[in-house]
């Protein structure tokens, strides 16, 4: 029995090493603290180099999102799983998307982050893991309702490959002509990786990812659902790879104060990675796997993920997301706003699936 679950999971492990690895390694070449890798955090950086927000603190473009994009669609490709598909209500995802960003800076980090933040000892991070829980269990009760945001329909490869492919030229143009793009000279956006080492970062990830499946909320879904704790594993693999790398390197810093780039709120930190959990429960998968999605055609994702940075845009114009001193007003308004639109998205659609 064990043998099998070891054959049936050993990829899904060996992406949780990895990713570990990678978070510590990016850490150490300056990228900001316990934030090696972030998906919402990154596409906050990138939406703020292409000027599309003001706060100067965070604007750099990450070569990690652009390797995991690459990565997801090299693999894809190789193994004849790139398809166009998309349609499944668009509009839909992509408001999803907005409030799924907006829960993850009010608390300050995607599911990704928030593992790596518990294996670097931000205990924060402990509370947000119970509330992305707790919205994971609401989202569940839906799904069993029979939730769906309806069926995807095949599309070209070309509409497939558009998002990746704009992406990666947007990228080519920040190398070549870097003075049209913003810059942080301060905060975690003047901190990174030289570019390579991102990129190639990202490139590994994003090919392990899309072959090992790895969503964070696909595997506590999963757990609640079907009794599979295969994903939950590589994201336990996460931490224990984060904390054994933190140890090594004397940077383990247990507690809930002096956390870098987070805050103590424990409540905000609970209902902002509640709402992040529950819309992506809806979505299908976490900030990490929408970008799988979107590097191997699917349209749907791509949409979900330019509703996440839509939605950091709207967080750093109109002051919704959180800084190190807490939780905004704005930002407290805007996470119960979008705890009210996702329940009314998830009843009309479980409505919608029963009739």
């Amino acid at each position: 029995m064990k043998s099998n679950w070891f054959k049936n999971n050993w990829l899904i492990l060996v992406t949780g090493l990895v990713i570990g690895i990678a978070a510590l390694v990016l850490g150490v070449h300056g990228n900001p603290g316990n934030m090696g890798f972030c998906i919402a955090c990154f596409l906050r950086d990138t939406t703020g180099a292409l000027g599309l927000h003001g706060a100067e603190v965070v604007q750099y473009f990450r070569p990690e999102i652009v390797g995991i994009l690459l990565g997801s669609l090299i693999v894809a490709v190789a193994a004849k799983e790139f398809k166009g598909r998309g349609g499944s209500s668009p509009m839909i995802r992509f408001l999803l998307g907005v409030f799924v960003m907006i829960g993850a800076l009010m608390f300050l980090g995607c599911p990704l982050r928030m593992v790596i933040r518990i294996g670097g000892g931000d205990w924060n991070a402990l509370v947000g893991l119970v509330g992305f829980i707790v919205g994971i269990l609401v989202g569940v009760v839906f799904l069993k309702k029979g939730f769906t945001l309806g069926r995807s329909y095949k599309q070209t490869l070309a509409e497939g490959a558009a998002f990746p492919v704009v992406y990666v030229l947007l990228f080519v143009l920040w190398l070549a002509a870097p003075a049209i793009f913003k810059f942080s000279e301060k905060g975690p956006g003047s901190m990174h990786a030289a570019w390579g080492l991102a990129l190639v970062a990202g490139l590994v990830v994003g090919a392990l990812c899309q072959r090992s499946r790895m969503c964070m909320v696909g595997g506590i879904r999963n757990a609640v659902m079907f009794k599979d704790f295969g994903l939950v594993a590589g994201f336990v693999t996460i931490i224990l790879t984060v904390l054994v790398g933190n140890l090594i390197l004397g940077k383990f810093n247990p507690g809930f104060t002096g956390q870098p780039v987070a805050h103590n709120d424990g409540l905000w930190n609970f209902l902002g990675t509640a709402l992040m959990g529950w819309g992506c429960v809806l979505l299908g998968g976490c900030p990490l796997r929408q970008l799988i999605l979107a590097g191997q055609g699917e349209s749907d994702s791509a949409v979900t993920v330019l509703g996440m940075m839509c939605g950091a845009a709207f967080c750093h114009n109109l002051k919704l997301a959180s800084s190190a001193d807490g939780p905004t007003g704005n930002g407290k308004i805007a996470v119960i706003v979008g705890f009210v639109v996702v329940l009314v998205v998830s009843l009309l659609f479980t409505k919608k699936a029963e009739e």
